[in-house]
């Protein structure tokens, strides 16, 4: 708990401020001058982004034998990102939910929560079940792509109407290039802004004695899914929400296919999971997944009301698990 832990973490907030803010901006732009949806780019590009820290923490966590905190983190984060951050943006404007979801985000991010708790009952994930994992991760993204294709001359026609044409020959070219570089350094400032974070954050629990399941499931988590937090805040308040909530969605799935398939693979002897994990918070973070459908299906939207219950379920957790399990 020292002073240099305090401004680590100040600075790591500082800097996923700046870097949420050139993230949209460049993501939203890329995605109109390629003719995509800010949904898939949301989906694909800003979410692997953003979930670095998460590999990263996953990785060294698991090399240094503390499985817990990359399993913790995991859970953690899509309790974090569903219940707090998506309702959160929900309360501030009602959240449309655009058909895609429906037809492969959601059914995908569900069957991935099942898979990985599923994998985690006997309290090993394999090597062979992080392959599995990756291998999954792989073919949604093949679909994603080819959905967005199908797609891509109406959402062209769409940006057109709204922004006038996105150009051709080497001044497009150019702007892509500039776009993706602004993407690029906001994805990285993102990045560091969330280590420095989780780096000061990690010490200062460390120096209070908390336990490495419980430092996964909330600082750590919390720290890692910073990006996504203030990505989705920004891009709330500047009406760029496609972005925000594919990267959320993207994320969710990310984090388990990709983030936990890539940690596994990286531990010769597999990751432990606590039995407290398994007991409770993973079955949690599956039933928050599923339980998503139907407010998703409500209205084709995520109303103030649902929003607000689920920001009030996240904090009864974060009290729940504070008070009880520390």
């Amino acid at each position: 708990m020292t002073i240099g832990s305090t401004v680590l973490v100040a600075a790591g907030l500082g800097l996923l401020i700046v870097g949420a803010e050139l993230l949209i901006r460049g993501a939203v732009r890329l995605a109109f001058s390629l003719g995509v949806s800010p949904m898939v780019i949301g989906l694909t590009i800003v979410s692997v982004g953003t979930s670095a820290p998460e590999l990263a923490v996953g990785i060294t966590a698991s090399l240094q034998g503390n499985g817990s905190i990359t399993v913790g983190n995991i859970a953690g984060t899509n309790i974090l990102n569903l219940l707090l951050i998506l309702c959160l943006s929900a309360m501030l404007q009602p959240l449309p939910i655009n058909m895609q979801v429906f037809k492969l985000d959601l059914p995908v991010m569900i069957g991935a929560a099942l898979l990985l708790w599923g994998l985690a009952l006997n309290g090993l994930l394999s090597q062979l079940e992080g392959g599995l994992m990756v291998i999954l991760a792989i073919l949604y993204t093949m679909a994603l792509i080819r959905m967005s294709r199908a797609e891509s001359q109406a959402v062209q026609e769409e940006f057109s109407e709204e922004y006038g044409e996105a150009g051709s020959g080497r001044i497009a070219r150019q702007t892509r290039l500039k776009d993706a570089g602004l993407l690029a350094i906001g994805i990285w400032l993102t990045i560091t802004g969330a280590n420095w974070l989780v780096d000061g954050s990690v010490a200062i629990a460390r120096a209070l004695g908390v336990s490495d399941a419980i430092i996964g499931l909330t600082i750590v988590a919390i720290g890692t899914s910073a990006p996504e937090l203030v990505t989705t805040i920004i891009g709330t308040i500047k009406n760029e929400r496609e972005v925000a909530i594919g990267n959320l969605l993207g994320s969710s799935i990310y984090n388990i296919l990709v983030i936990m398939g890539l940690t596994c693979l990286a531990s010769p002897g597999g990751v432990p999971v606590e039995r407290e994990l398994i007991l409770f918070d993973l079955p949690l973070m599956t039933a928050v997944v599923v339980m998503a459908a139907p407010v998703f299906w409500t209205g084709k939207e995520i109303s103030r009301l649902e929003g607000g219950l689920g920001v009030a379920g996240y904090l009864a957790y974060m009290v729940w698990l504070l008070s009880f399990r520390l």
